[in-house]
């Protein structure tokens, strides 16, 4: 990597609540004397990138860091009867509040996202119009949030067709593109805790549960039963990481940053403190064997 490169396209990927790695992988990159002149993303890529562009990701790190499960849920605002299983107009309310709207022409940064017109199947830049209007057509999970309709379009999410959107910044006159791929290889996580021995004066009751035990070969235990939800995140992530392999292929980045497909579950945004730490911590690992080559 050439000494003077300080400049920075950043391509922010698609993947659900893992988004929440780009804040770390944006607060490296600031720390380490990078400028951010340009972003690309899709989905919850779009979502951290937009509000980075407009100068509050830490205003929206503290508010999703305080957030806890039954938090997310009451932001999702049921949509009976509709294309969607939420409006997705509460989360949209509190983000505008918190963040306050702006049009993406006055952001410092250059902003794209990425979103899928509904009816055509192609690839939609929007580059102009309100923020969170672009964010929101971005994010459009289908099934759990209904298309939204911007400039006489049905919109739904950048992730269905571009995962990783590198081609929205390769007229960049940046020093480097850096891309954050939400579908890296699936990583082993750590085993659970063995438990804790059993207090001496059970060592009779143990030995009765160990003798009752051995009378029973082992079941494996089965796999939970999936829901319809589950089959769709499933289905969409398989979907997604195959393109975004191939997105990486055909647009090489100077630094490819990868976050592991399982670090967590689609909709585990309650997760955020660790999320960040390994964003921050896959940006210095990235970076430092580019540094190698």
């Amino acid at each position: 990597m050439p000494e003077h490169a300080k400049t920075i396209s950043l391509v922010l990927g698609s993947g659900g609540a893992r988004g929440l790695a780009h804040i770390g992988v944006i607060r490296w990159l600031t720390e380490n004397g990078y400028v951010i002149r340009s972003i690309a993303g899709s989905s919850m890529g779009a979502l951290v990138g937009g509000i980075y562009a407009a100068g509050k990701l830490e205003v929206y790190a503290d508010w999703v860091l305080a957030l806890e499960r039954m938090d997310v849920v009451r932001l999702l605002d049921p949509s009976f009867g509709r294309a969607g299983l939420f409006k997705g107009e509460r989360i949209m309310d509190v983000l505008r509040e918190l963040i306050g709207d702006c049009t993406i022409e006055d952001l410092p940064v250059s902003f794209t996202a990425v979103a899928t017109n509904l009816d055509s199947g192609k690839e939609v830049w929007l580059r102009k119009g309100k923020l969170f209007d672009a964010i929101r057509a971005s994010i459009a999970t289908p099934l759990i949030f209904t298309p939204f309709s911007l400039g006489g379009r049905r919109l739904l999410d950048g992730g269905l067709v571009n995962p990783i959107p590198i081609a929205p910044t390769l007229n960049d006159s940046t020093d480097l593109t850096v891309a954050v791929n939400l579908s890296g290889r699936s990583e082993v996580r750590p085993a659970a805790p063995a438990p804790a021995p059993a207090p001496r004066g059970n060592a009779y009751r143990q030995r009765i549960r160990s003798f009752v035990e051995s009378l029973y070969p082992a079941r494996t235990p089965e796999p939970p039963a999936l829901g319809m939800i589950d089959i769709l995140y499933a289905s969409m992530e398989t979907m997604q990481n195959t393109i975004a392999r191939l997105k990486l292929a055909a647009y090489s980045p100077d630094v490819a940053i990868d976050i592991p497909r399982n670090a967590c579950a689609f909709h585990e945004f309650w997760r955020a403190e660790e999320l960040i730490a390994l964003g921050h911590e896959r940006t210095a690992r990235a970076f430092a064997k580019t540094s190698q080559h």
